[in-house]
């Protein structure tokens, strides 16, 4: 390649990088090597994670078989099924019936009442992910768990979390809706912390 032309990509590539936004797969968390975690960290570890993934936020789309999100949380009043009858199918999109993505437009807006969005294919969590009114041990043995988390070990799910735009819609839902607790990067470093110290479990159990 022509050395002018080179330094010239170069140079451009620099720029580009210095003027675009963060991109999502530059959420990275710090990762303790495994062992050096004892368990009592791992638990308070756990604990704040399941501040988290019981949060409204979360759970209303991790509702397991069911094919209803739901509608819980300060902004909603009471506890109940998602309005207007919607329902996601076995595509966890609407494909069978209204896509979810109808109403749920590319980006968050803050008009009040307006359905959230993000930049992303919005979408009920699999099946196997049932977290919607599960305690602790159950949600906990459900991410340790290969055959219902996806196949992913800990370090996987951190960056799952990572990647997946999504999921960071739950720290910037928009409008009056409050977000779920610390933020995404502290998430991400809870669930290393937690698999550093074995998964354990406020059961008793681990992942060893």
């Amino acid at each position: 390649m022509n050395l002018i032309l080179k330094k010239g990509l170069l140079g451009l590539a620099a720029v580009l990088t210095l003027s675009s936004p963060i991109r999502a797969e530059e959420n990275v968390a710090q990762q303790p090597e495994l062992g050096s975690i004892s368990q009592e960290e791992g638990l308070e570890a756990w604990g704040r994670m399941f501040e988290v993934v019981s949060h409204p936020r979360c759970s209303n789309c991790h509702v397991g078989p069911s094919d209803r999100p739901m509608w819980s949380g300060p902004s909603y009043g009471k506890t109940r099924p998602h309005g207007m009858n919607i329902l996601a199918g076995d595509s966890r999109i609407g494909a069978e019936t209204l896509v979810c993505s109808t109403c749920h437009l590319g980006s968050t807006s803050d008009v009040p009442h307006t359905p959230p969005a993000v930049d992303d294919d919005w979408r009920l969590a699999p099946v196997e992910a049932n977290w919607f009114g599960q305690s602790a041990p159950v949600i906990c043995a459900q991410l340790r768990d290969p055959e219902l988390n996806g196949g992913r070990s800990y370090q996987e799910i951190a960056d799952h979390l990572g990647h997946d735009v999504i999921l960071h819609w739950a720290w910037t839902p928009g409008g009056n809706r409050e977000p779920a607790p610390y933020s995404l990067e502290e998430h991400m470093q809870d669930i290393l912390i937690w698999g550093a110290a074995g998964m354990p479990c406020p059961d008793g159990g681990t992942g060893d």
